[in-house]
């Protein structure tokens, strides 16, 4: 059996909310402003002041994936991270988009030099999690997000699993709390290469170590 890693893509691999807030600034007359740390606070109208309604928050994302992927750049150090863990472990690339983008979403990460599966998923991430573990009976699961709420839908739906916090954007980073329900916070995959593979190395499970 192999490790198996299960990595989420926009600002674990790419980085997104900078080109997404360029683009809101140069299409939309709109400011995005990180320190707010959530992105129904985030986005406020320059013209007037006031803020973007959630739902035309959600329209304003679907409109940057997949036409503005193009903008995204690759997070320092990610694809030679993945390069390595890949000579001993299997992964997967869970991303929450629309299942339209999976096309696309796996051209983007090729042109940076990423090839490996991708998944789409809407909602929390614990029951494809539970799904993935259970298609390939890995030795050892680490699961890798930027959302403290799929942290804790993986914690639920599959607590075997090891759940690493990462917010590559460090103008975002300062602004977001560790997720309650991860083993571990890094933001630097440096450092989070090391840590994964200590965990592999372990074989042990996200339920041993807490307990």
């Amino acid at each position: 059996m192999k490790p198996l890693l299960i990595t989420d893509c926009d600002e674990v691999l790419l980085h997104m909310v900078r080109h997404f807030g360029s683009w809101l600034d140069e299409a939309h007359e709109i400011d995005f402003d990180l320190s707010r740390g959530h992105f129904d606070e985030a986005l406020t109208r320059r013209a007037d002041g006031g803020r973007v309604a959630r739902e035309e928050m959600w329209a304003l994302l679907n409109s940057f994936f997949p036409a503005e992927m193009g903008r995204q750049t690759l997070v320092p150090h990610a694809r030679e991270a993945l390069a390595t863990l890949a000579e001993t472990a299997d992964i997967v690339v869970l991303t929450n988009l629309r299942d339209q983008c999976r096309e696309p979403r796996i051209e983007q990460l090729a042109a940076h030099g990423i090839r490996h599966r991708v998944e789409c998923n809407q909602g929390g991430k614990g029951e494809p999690v539970a799904r993935l573990v259970e298609e390939f009976r890995p030795s050892v699961t680490v699961f890798i997000d930027d959302l403290a709420i799929h942290h804790e839908s993986v914690a639920t739906h599959a607590p075997e699993v090891f759940r690493l916090h990462m917010v590559s954007e460090p103008t975002l980073a300062p602004h977001i709390p560790a997720a309650p329900h991860a083993h571990a916070r890094i933001d630097d995959w440096q450092e989070a290469e090391a840590w994964i593979v200590n965990r592999f190395a372990q074989g042990l499970t996200g339920v041993a170590a807490n307990g």
